[in-house]
C-alpha cells in the first residue's frame, strides 16, 4: 500500500541535479553505449541516449528495491488479487504459458486455446474471404495493430477488417467489400453488453440477412464470456475467458481470434512464445540488466524527476503504424490514476501522454516540435533491420525496396541522433540555407536554425518483426507499465475513468424518445437541443 514518495530513495532521486549533458555522458564515457544496452528476447535496447548517469541510474534502482518491485511481480505471476479494486488477479502472463506449466490455470488456459485454434484452422480451411472483427478497447486495438504488424504472415486472399467505433459510417465503410457467403463476422465482447460493439453487430446481422444470408449461427462467432446472450443473438460459437484477464490486456486470449484466423495456428503459438520469452526475462533477469525494469524506471525518472509530460513513439515500420495507438490505451488507461492503493490523492504526476506515428511520416508532422519545440519530448524509436514482405519482391524492385529500407533505417537513426547532438547557432551561421530568405540578416536567420539538442530518445531494434518478436515487443510494453506503476503506489488494473461517461450516455439516449432536457447543465441541453435539430 506504499508509494514512491514514502521512501529514502525517492527523495535523493529529486535531490539530484537535473542539467545532464548527453554530449558531456558521451565524452565522459567510451563504454557508454555498451553500459546502456540492453539485450532481450527478440529486441534489444539501446538506452545511452537518455538523460541518466550512475547517480540517476542507482538511485532508481534503490527506488524499485524500497518499493519492491520485484516481491509485487512475483506476486502478479503466482496470481495474487493485485487488482484490489476489482479483487482479481491478474494473469495475462498465464495466457501465455506453454502446456504443463505450473502457471495458474494451465489446463484451462490450454483448452480454450485449443478450441480457439481449432476454429481458426477451421475457418482458413473455408471459402472466408473476409473476417471481419466487431470490438472496441482492448477487444479491438490489440487485434487491429497484431493483425497489421504481420501482414506478411497473412494467409493470401484473405482480408482483416475491422470495426470499432459506434459511428455507422465506420461499418457502412466495409459492408460493400462484403459477400454474404464468404464473410465471417466476429463479435467481441466480454459481457455481451459493450454498447457500440452490439450496436455494429445488430447492423452486421441485419445487412446480412438483407443480404441474403441464410445462416447467422455459420458466419457470426463471439468471443465472450455471456454465451447465454450470444446464443439469444443468433450465435453458437462462442469462446470465453475469465474475469483476470483485462481488456487491455486481452490479445493474448481468444480476443487474438481475428489474428490466429489471420496467421494461422502455428504462427499464433509463435507469438505467444515470444511473450512468454519475455515474461522469463522480467521474471528472471537482475533488476540492472532487466528491460522492462529499466525501461519502467525511465519513465519515472523522466515523468517525475524531469517533469516531462508525454513521450512519442516512432516506429520505422508501416506495419506497426497503430503501435501507438494501441500503446495509449496500455499505458493511459493502466496509469492514468490521480489516487493511490489506499485511496489517497497522489502529490506527484503518474501516466505521460503516449503519441506518435509511423516513420517516416511523423517526421513531415510533428517532429519540428520535438527538435526546436519548447517542450523536451522523449522518442522512442523502433527500428527493424530485414523487412518482410507479403510476396518477395524480384528483380529490379527488390532492389529498389532494399534502397527503400536503407533509407527508412538511416532516417530513423539519423534523427536520434539530430535530437541529441542539435545544431549550434555558430554551426548554423557557418552553413548556407538556399531557401532562407536573403533579406534577414545571417544573425536572425542563425537562431532560427539552431536546434538544442540534448533531447532524449531510446532505439528498440528488431531484427526482424514476425509473430515471436512482436509477441516479446508487447510483453515488453506491458511489463514495463507494471513497473512503473508498482513504483508509484496505483493500481495499474481497473479502469473506473471509462465508466462515468458510459453511465451518463446511457442516461441521455432515453431523452430523444422524451424530448427532455431538464435536470441538465445548460450546455449539455443546448447540445442535445442541437443534436435534435432545434
Amino acid at each position: 500500500m506504499g508509494r514512491a514518495d514514502q521512501t529514502a530513495a525517492w527523495s535523493a532521486l529529486m535531490a539530484l541535479p537535473r542539467d545532464l549533458s548527453l554530449r558531456q555522458l558521451f565524452l565522459q564515457d567510451a563504454a557508454r553505449v555498451d553500459r546502456w544496452t540492453i539485450s532481450a528476447p527478440g529486441v534489444r535496447a539501446d538506452l545511452s541516449k537518455n538523460l541518466i548517469d550512475e547517480a540517476v541510474a542507482q538511485t532508481l534502482m534503490a527506488l524499485a528495491r524500497e518499493r519492491g518491485v520485484e516481491a509485487q511481480r512475483d506476486a502478479m505471476l503466482r496470481g495474487d488479487a493485485i487488482n484490489q479494486t476489482e479483487g482479481r488477479a491478474v494473469l495475462h502472463t498465464a495466457l501465455r504459458a506453454p502446456e504443463g506449466s505450473t502457471t495458474p490455470f494451465n489446463a484451462a488456459v490450454h483448452e480454450a486455446l485449443e478450441a480457439m485454434l481449432a476454429f481458426a484452422e477451421e475457418v482458413r480451411a473455408r471459402p472466408i474471404r473476409d473476417v471481419v472483427h466487431m470490438g472496441i478497447g482492448g477487444s479491438d486495438l490489440g487485434p487491429a495493430m497484431a493483425v497489421q504488424a504481420l501482414a506478411a504472415e497473412v494467409k493470401p486472399g484473405l482480408r482483416l477488417h475491422f470495426v470499432s467505433n459506434v459511428d455507422g459510417h465506420d461499418l457502412a465503410a466495409v459492408l460493400p467489400l462484403l459477400a454474404p457467403e464468404n464473410t465471417l463476422f466476429i463479435v467481441a465482447s466480454k459481457t455481451f453488453t459493450t454498447q457500440e460493439t452490439l450496436a455494429n453487430a445488430r447492423a452486421a446481422r441485419a445487412w446480412f440477412l438483407a443480404a441474403g444470408g441464410r445462416d447467422v449461427a455459420a458466419h457470426f462467432a463471439a468471443t465472450s464470456s455471456n454465451a447465454v446472450a450470444a446464443a439469444d443473438f443468433g450465435i453458437s460459437r462462442v469462446f470465453g475467458f475469465w474475469d483476470w484477464v483485462g481488456g487491455r490486456y486481452s490479445l493474448w486470449s481468444v480476443i487474438g481470434l481475428p489474428l490466429a484466423i489471420a496467421i494461422g495456428g502455428a504462427a499464433f503459438r509463435r507469438f505467444l512464445a515470444g511473450a512468454h520469452a519475455m515474461d522469463r526475462h522480467f521474471a528472471e533477469a537482475p533488476l540492472e540488466h532487466n528491460l522492462p525494469v529499466q525501461l519502467g524506471l525511465l519513465d519515472v525518472w523522466y515523468r517525475n524527476g524531469l517533469g516531462f509530460s508525454s513521450r512519442s513513439v516512432a516506429p520505422y515500420h508501416q506495419g506497426l503504424r497503430r503501435l501507438p495507438a494501441y500503446l495509449q490505451q496500455l499505458e493511459m488507461e493502466s496509469n492514468g490514476k490521480s489516487v493511490d492503493q489506499a485511496g489517497r490523492s497522489l502529490p506527484f504526476a503518474t501516466s505521460p501522454v503516449v503519441w506518435g506515428e509511423a516513420g517516416t511520416n511523423g517526421q513531415h508532422a510533428y517532429f519540428q516540435m520535438l527538435h526546436q519545440g519548447t517542450d523536451v519530448i522523449p522518442v522512442e524509436f523502433l527500428l527493424v533491420r530485414e523487412p518482410k514482405y507479403a510476396v518477395q519482391p524480384e528483380g529490379e524492385l527488390a532492389d529498389l525496396l532494399a534502397d527503400q529500407h536503407r533509407k527508412l533505417l538511416a532516417n530513423g537513426l539519423a534523427q536520434a541522433q539530430a535530437l541529441m547532438e542539435g545544431k549550434t547557432t555558430e554551426q548554423a551561421l557557418g552553413e548556407v540555407a538556399p531557401t532562407a530568405n536573403a533579406q534577414l540578416s545571417l544573425d536572425v536567420l542563425a537562431r532560427h536554425r539552431t536546434f538544442s539538442g540534448n533531447r532524449p530518445s531510446t532505439l528498440l531494434l528488431l531484427d526482424r518483426l514476425d509473430a515471436f518478436s512482436l509477441g516479446a515487443l508487447i510483453a515488453l510494453y506491458e511489463h514495463r507499465v507494471f513497473v512503473s506503476g508498482a513504483i508509484w503506489g496505483i493500481n495499474s488494473f481497473d479502469q473506473w475513468g471509462v465508466e462515468l461517461g458510459k453511465a451518463l450516455c446511457s442516461q441521455l439516449l432515453p431523452r430523444w424518445e422524451s424530448a427532455s432536457v431538464e435536470g441538465l447543465d445548460p450546455s449539455t441541453a443546448a447540445g442535445l437541443q442541437w443534436a435534435w435539430g432545434r
